[in-house]
């Protein structure tokens, strides 16, 4: 099994783990690729065609819905993380035992939305996703409670939220490993949608795929639909972000960007002597006070 190491908190600090050598490093500077890394992705420049790229977009939800189907809920691993490295979950509060509003956007099965309510008795939390069962899955959770989170079937890029959620009614968005899954050109629909739930003032909490990861050196080729978009065997589609894109896709539908910033993790598989570099992006995205 692949084990993630501690995380660092200090800016482009790196933490060293003298027993196996793993670190995890935050900062602004992008991976650098090796001699061998950056060739072959020069070389893998063959788009899929147009006539699949329109096939994989119309049959996107049925794709997520069959990966749900083959894997239940035992793919994705609970985010136990997630209070940990956004501290945001706790700080937004005036006071002690606040009750926040949370919107997981995106929720998959409830491997965030699970550990969170387990872990924070004072957060009522909306939940949302693209595929009809996962939400099935999270409703048959033994979690599950109506008195503490409201779970829906949403297509982020065209069902208004406002049908299930208040507007500027949320504390804090979460959207984890979701928009890298959406096609780039409606990527800003997702953060328009989110932007009128949120009250002013709070904050989007963002993690995803970063340029470069392992994950993306991965792809075969004939696997690349456009820049740094890739789809996988099993149809579904990723996308890996750079700071500048998703600085510029925030700030275009007015947030204000409060943190943004690589986060490189060297993932250990100690029974195969592996070294797996791992490059995500996280970042911290504000409604602004008042429009402008």
């Amino acid at each position: 099994m692949f084990q993630e190491k501690a995380s660092a908190n200090c800016l482009n600090i790196v933490t060293t783990s003298t027993e196996d050598g793993a670190f995890q490093k935050k900062g602004h500077s992008a991976r650098v690729l090796s001699p061998e890394e950056a060739e072959r992705l020069a070389k893998d420049q063959v788009l899929v065609s147009e006539f699949k790229q329109l096939k994989l977009e119309k049959e996107a939800q049925k794709n997520w819905d069959l990966f749900y189907k083959r894997n239940s809920t035992n793919f994705f691993k609970d985010r136990h993380w997630t209070t940990r490295e956004f501290q945001e979950l706790k700080a937004c509060r005036e006071f002690a035992d606040q009750k926040l509003t949370i919107l997981e956007a995106g929720c998959g099965v409830g491997n965030c939305l699970f550990p969170l309510l387990e872990e924070d008795m004072n957060i009522f939390a909306y939940a949302c996703d693209f595929s009809p069962r996962a939400v099935d899955y999270v409703k048959k959770n033994a979690l599950y409670s109506t008195e503490r989170c409201k779970v829906f079937q949403c297509d982020l890029t065209k069902d208004d939220l406002l049908d299930n959620i208040p507007a500027d009614s949320v504390d804090v968005v979460t959207l984890i490993f979701v928009l890298s899954a959406i096609h780039p050109d409606k990527m800003h629909l997702v953060l328009r949608n989110i932007y009128k739930v949120l009250k002013p003032g709070k904050c989007v909490l963002f993690r995803d795929y970063g340029l470069y990861d392992h994950a993306m050196l991965r792809f075969k080729s004939g696997s690349k639909l456009g820049e740094n978009f890739y789809v996988r065997q099993d149809g579904t589609r990723s996308y890996f972000f750079t700071e500048e894109f998703l600085s510029q896709l925030f700030k275009a539908e007015g947030y204000e960007q409060v943190v943004n910033e690589y986060v490189q993790r060297e993932t250990v598989n100690r029974k195969e002597d592996l070294h797996v570099p791992r490059v995500f992006l996280q970042s911290k995205f504000q409604k602004p006070f008042s429009e402008t």
